[in-house]
């Protein structure tokens, strides 16, 4: 690949490539979640969570035991990568 190919890799591309196959896990609160996803106004504030996405960034699963979020991965047969 040169380098003008992957420098035409597009966002969209890149999140593709592990859809299906690739997840992210974050730690994150629970006021974070809800400020980022709407339909999440009905977890309790002030709580500490463990989130599961998509390689795009779609939210899959959420708890606030990250064991429970790993072997929700390992089920559906993703692979986890952990963001700090």
């Amino acid at each position: 690949m040169t380098e003008h190919q992957i420098s035409t890799v597009s966002e969209t591309d890149l999140a593709a490539i592990g859809e299906g196959h690739v997840a992210y896990l974050r730690q994150m609160t629970s006021d974070e979640m809800r400020a980022r996803f709407p339909a999440a106004q009905s977890i309790r504030p002030g709580l500490n969570l463990w989130a599961l996405f998509s390689a795009d960034g779609t939210p899959l699963a959420v708890s606030d035991d990250r064991g429970s979020i790993l072997a929700s991965a390992n089920e559906n047969e993703l692979e986890t990568v952990s963001i700090h």
